[in-house]
């Protein structure tokens, strides 16, 4: 049998549009050329062995046979934007300083207003501290106002304490404070009028609103007296002179102290007056002492002697010393002797 003559090739066209045909190649598998002008068009090429190329008389076609067909390029990837390069110059260009600064400024802006939305609770409570403070400070200038003004001034003055003292006689001593708000009392001047009065030991100022200035006084209390040229000299435990008399004072016991008022003998004596009870301090007569340990009281109406011995346990002598009174009145004995604290010696 004869083999069939081949038929002649049709003439590969161009892939450009317009292209003669007579530039086209002859229809076999696409060259090593061919595959990567369509590579570079960014399609996926089929296997140039499954390929061929037919003329429609104007433009060749490329009628893949078989393998994988070639995609559309994606819109907005590399090759395949859905807008002209022209046009996104151009957007690009228009975005200049002026833009920028609006971005930059609106976004402060919205900084800002997270760090009001998130600092409001500490800000209210800021404002709260503030108010509290503001409040007690105008209570505190308003109290110190009305304090210092004459809505406080002192119009009454009254001393408590005085027993001994004429109380009526202070109160005129210090009528110079009357008038003067309380917070204002002039004590240095109260005290320069309070020293003029020896029987006063200690005092105490007390301000009682609105117009009341308490005076509290604590008097001396008076051991006995001492016979000098000048008369009697009433004084103290301490050796304060409270008063001088031509005449000794009814009820108040002479002392007979070796050394006077500056020595040991004394101190003993005045702590051991200090220590009896008062219905028997009443009682006594005279104290009589040469050193601080042989304190003696003489009790009057009897003449009975309380020999004390030194001031040690003062308290607790005299304690059993009103236990043995009462049992054996003064009337009956000559002598009590406590100068043992622990034994009561009765003659």
């Amino acid at each position: 049998m004869r083999r069939p003559t081949p038929l002649p090739q049709p003439p590969v066209a161009s892939r450009a549009a317009g292209e003669p045909a007579s530039r086209s190649r002859p229809a076999r598998g696409r060259t090593e050329a061919g595959r990567g002008a369509v590579a570079a068009e960014g399609r996926p090429v089929a296997d140039a062995e499954t390929e061929v190329e037919v003329d429609t008389g104007a433009t060749a076609t490329v009628i893949p046979l078989d393998g994988p067909q070639p995609l559309p390029p994606a819109t907005g990837a590399p090759g395949g934007t859905d807008r002209p390069p022209a046009a996104a110059d151009a957007r690009s260009e228009d975005v200049g300083f002026r833009e920028v600064w609006k971005a930059a400024r609106a976004r402060r802006r919205a900084l800002r207003a997270e760090i009001r939305r998130f600092t409001a609770r500490e800000r209210r409570r800021r404002a709260m501290w503030a108010g509290a403070a503001a409040s007690v400070l105008l209570l505190a200038l308003g109290t110190l106002g009305a304090a210092y003004s004459p809505l406080f001034a002192v119009e009454q003055i009254t001393v408590v304490g005085a027993e001994q003292l004429d109380a009526r006689a202070v109160e005129t001593a210090l009528e110079g404070q009357l008038g003067t708000p309380l917070p204002l009392v002039d004590e240095s001047a109260v005290k320069a009028e309070l020293v003029s009065y020896p029987l006063i030991e200690t005092y105490a100022l007390e301000a009682r609103p609105p117009h009341e200035l308490v005076v509290r006084i604590v008097e001396r209390t008076p051991i006995g007296l001492f016979e000098t040229r000048a008369g009697y000299t009433l004084v103290d435990a301490a050796g304060v002179a409270l008063s001088t008399t031509a005449t000794p004072a009814a009820g108040t016991p002479l002392l007979s102290i070796r050394g006077g008022a500056d020595s040991d003998a004394f101190a003993a004596a005045g702590q051991v007056m200090r220590s009896l009870p008062a219905d028997i301090r009443a009682q006594v007569t005279e104290v009589s002492a040469t050193t601080p340990d042989d304190v003696t009281l003489t009790l009057g109406g009897s003449n009975a002697q309380i020999v004390w011995g030194s001031a040690e346990d003062s308290a607790e002598k005299a304690l059993n010393l009103a236990k043995m009174m009462a049992a054996r009145p003064p009337a009956e004995v000559s002598t009590y002797d406590v100068s043992s604290p622990d034994v009561v010696v009765v003659r």
